[in-house]
């Protein structure tokens, strides 16, 4: 690579700079206090099912 080109960006990110940076609108969102209750409800299940089994 000559040093009179400009890469856009670090050698080493190999696009994924460029990628998350393009982040389309339509994608579903989840609110990050949804995911948690998620996890502690499935993880009360598991111990609930560990303790009967």
């Amino acid at each position: 690579m000559s040093s009179g080109q400009n890469s856009g960006g670090l050698m080493s990110s190999a696009g994924l700079v460029r990628y998350f940076d393009s982040e389309d609108s339509n994608t579903p969102t989840m609110d990050p206090r949804t995911v948690v209750a998620f996890g502690v409800l499935l993880g009360v299940f598991v111990l609930m099912l560990n303790a009967l089994a």
